[in-house]
């Protein structure tokens, strides 16, 4: 008998200590993960810092700092420089949370996954056009906020890189003889980005343009008259 009560006593103490050599992770409270992303973000650990914050969120997501969770995974994609997934989540948190007082800095972000991602002018400037439309959004919606002259400053590069894709573009389209092309190319500069330093070239290649579509019928003439 007194052997039984001792086996008995003795799994017990190995199922009690068991417990705790196998808890999980997923067994921390709310506030643990929330301590553990923060200090992983803080050491520029962010892998680290998505898991806790996910797994707070996933398992506490009524928790106080489920919200804050949503804001940081969508900051630590961003500084790791997974901007697609960091568009993605800042854009669920402006669904989820319209409200919250951090939705003007949301929508700054979603801008400058846009922003950092701006090309080169002889490439798809569709980033600089999404960019555009994000900061130009946030002035809209938040005309006072401390963001927006940060979003000004983006919209001047924005502009300009697009104008000078225009002024390439043009070029292509002036070396290939197509001059009307170039025309439009040029006129749009001139009449849709008036403030980025770019005026003075786009009306030089403008007058050469127009010079060369003058004499293009000349030189039509003379071509014939060769053959």
């Amino acid at each position: 008998m007194k052997n039984t009560i001792a086996i008995i006593l003795i799994t017990l103490s190995i199922i009690g200590s068991g417990c705790a050599w196998f808890k999980t992770e997923t067994e921390k409270s709310a506030e643990e993960l929330n301590e553990d992303g923060r200090q992983y973000f803080e050491d520029e650990r962010y892998k680290k810092a998505i898991e806790s914050y996910k797994k707070l969120k996933d398992w506490y997501p009524f928790s106080k700092y489920a919200t804050n969770a949503e804001l940081k995974i969508a900051d630590a994609h961003f500084e790791i420089e997974e901007y697609p997934e960091a568009i993605s989540a800042y854009e669920e948190f402006e669904n989820l949370h319209p409200t919250n007082e951090n939705i003007p800095y949301v929508i700054y972000q979603i801008g400058r996954c846009y922003f950092v991602q701006l090309d080169t002018i002889d490439r798809d400037q569709a980033t600089a056009q999404k960019a555009l439309e994000t900061f130009n959004r946030l002035i809209k919606s938040y005309p006072k906020d401390q963001y927006v002259i940060r979003a000004k400053e983006h919209i001047k590069d924005c502009l300009k890189s697009m104008a000078a894709n225009e002024i390439y573009v043009g070029l292509f389209y002036f070396n290939s003889k197509k001059y009307k092309a170039a025309q439009c190319r040029f006129k749009s500069v001139i009449e849709n980005y008036p403030d980025v330093g770019l005026h003075k070239s786009a009306f030089q290649y403008l007058a050469m343009t127009e010079a060369a579509l003058r004499d293009e019928p000349l030189n039509q003439e003379k071509d014939k008259a060769k053959h």
